[in-house]
């Protein structure tokens, strides 16, 4: 049988950042567009440029970088928005821009605030204007699963007539189950003629646990483009699995005649690497890259497995880069070892960054015997994650017990210059953030704190991932050391690198506008 093409849309770096606490810096989303590229992607969704200057900045630089991928950015049926796609992707070798307005009965009446006239004329009038910018233009109805068959129809009609290239039907709130998105697709297929001239894709959420189940039945149904995301991340519960889709497709031949692009040996890498670069640690049981994918407890299955591990294993862990030739490190490992482990992982540091991560591997291997993966994974997600001209922390000291009342002292620097402050809280770790926020002269609202190991044993890295709240935002920071206030510490600098920073674009951006202003008047 004559396997179908189905394109990969990975929206990992737009929808999938967009999950709480999964925000990356324009360096991190660039190492990530770049394993995206290596792992075979076909479109990558770099981001939403006109929603902020970090989003813009990372479209701008993934599209100078990758060249085998099409990059995508997101834009809404609105002109501003498509001329920041078009600014941020000039220099992208191949690049799409995706679309989108809401289309379904609550929204077009508690979000838009729109008739169904008005919001076919947008659809016409915006994607008129694109073409003018962009051959290739992806168009999505927003939760088009819960909108009217009979006016879903006359959105795409009206989408392809005007330019659309590609149809992309998104199950916004992960509503569907499998048969009756199948029929959707079907539906579609029968009553939009012209939708045998484009792309036509589906974009699924996991909110009741389906959106693997659902993607599939779409491209059983004559879906040719499915978008995902690794690790699942996104919105809510997360969208569809790209690792999970693509080794279903590839273990279930008999029964799904598709084929994608996807190097499956590099999945688990793509994993790690994300989960390294978000601080969002996947749960042990997950499919395919979970730490339990491949474990076996009980004795009966443990016997099976010995015997042949076809008894209870489907997957091959070597089929997804979970077994290779392991290189161990430690504190006598080289540059050499230190750069084929990086290249094992495809991650291209500059001069600078390279070194950095490894004098921080340096110290640490210090401290361990052994240098795990992960190790080494959040080391480099967290030079890549440095601001350059933010605040550092230079030295700490912490008394504490259970019979005195915990104080910190915080030594801080920023470019050359150095703040020391002391202050006390109900834990040590209260006493470094009170102190740290007495130094630089900010006081923020933590949010969120999460601590998760990384490795196994006593001498395990800690990583700490802080949420504050300044002014009304949120900003997520994380930091690592085998000594966890100092993880504590760091991660709690970053996030006020992340608030200055943020600031600092915002700043820029009211220049910019002012001086627009100035030279229209």
């Amino acid at each position: 049988m004559k396997k179908r093409k189905i394109k990969v849309f990975d929206t990992t770096l737009r929808d999938g950042e967009q999950s709480p606490g999964a925000s990356m810096s324009v360096t991190q989303k660039l190492e990530f567009a770049l394993m995206l590229e290596d792992l075979g992607v076909d479109r990558i969704e770099a981001g939403f440029p006109v929603s902020s200057e970090v989003q813009f900045k990372a479209v701008e630089e993934i599209s100078k970088k990758v060249k085998k991928s099409t990059i995508v950015s997101l834009a809404r049926c609105v002109h501003n928005d498509i001329e920041s796609a078009n600014e941020a992707m000039k220099h992208a070798k191949d690049r799409m821009l995706h679309l989108f307005i809401a289309t379904s009965p609550i929204h077009r009446k508690y979000k838009l605030g729109m008739s169904k006239k008005e919001i076919l004329k947008r659809i016409g009038e915006s994607i008129r204007y694109a073409k003018y910018y962009f051959d290739n233009i992806e168009f999505s109805p927003e939760d088009a699963t819960r909108t009217e068959r009979d006016f879903l129809y006359e959105v795409i009609e009206v989408a392809i007539a005007n330019g659309a290239t590609t149809i992309n039907i998104p199950d916004t709130v992960g509503y569907s189950v499998p048969e009756e998105f199948e029929e959707l697709i079907k539906s579609i297929i029968r009553n939009v003629p012209r939708v045998s001239e484009i792309d036509l894709s589906v974009h699924c959420h996991n909110d009741l646990g389906l959106a693997v189940a659902n993607s599939l039945a779409a491209i059983s149904a004559g879906a040719t483009q499915v978008e995902v995301t690794v690790n699942g991340i996104g919105e809510r519960a997360g969208n569809c699995s790209l690792e999970e889709l693509v080794m279903a497709i590839n273990i279930r031949k008999d029964y799904l005649p598709f084929k994608t692009r996807i190097k499956t040996k590099k999945l688990y890498k793509a994993s790690k690497l994300l989960e390294s670069l978000t601080g969002l640690i996947i749960a042990r049981n997950k499919p395919i890259v979970g730490e339990n994918a491949f474990l076996h407890e009980a004795g009966i299955h443990q016997h099976g497995v010995i015997n042949n591990r076809k008894t209870y294993e489907i997957i091959r862990p070597e089929d997804i880069g979970r077994d290779p030739e392991h290189l161990v490190l430690g504190r006598h490992s080289g540059k050499h070892s230190f750069r084929e482990k990086l290249k094992y992982y495809n991650l291209k540091l500059t001069k600078e960054q390279f070194e950095k991560a490894f004098s921080k591997f340096q110290k640490i291997a210090d401290k361990k015997k052994e240098v795990s993966d992960d190790d080494i994974l959040i080391i480099v997600a967290n030079v890549l994650g440095q601001y350059p001209n933010g605040y550092r922390l230079e030295y700490f000291d912490v008394k504490t017990g259970n019979k005195i009342y915990p104080s910190a002292t915080v030594k801080i620097k920023k470019g050359e210059t150095k703040m020391v402050s002391s202050s006390t809280g109900n834990g040590p770790i209260e006493a470094v953030f009170n102190a740290i926020d007495s130094a630089i002269g900010l006081k923020a609202k933590l949010k969120d704190f999460v601590v998760s190991g990384v490795g196994a044993g006593r001498d395990a890295q800690g990583q700490v991932k802080v949420v504050i709240n300044v002014e009304g935002n949120n900003y997520v920071g994380r930091g690592n050391s085998t000594d966890i206030i100092e993880a504590s510490a760091n991660a709690y600098i970053n996030a006020i690198n992340r608030y200055n920073f943020s600031m600092e674009a915002a700043n820029l951006i009211k220049k910019q506008n002012s001086k627009k202003e100035k030279r229209v008047s």
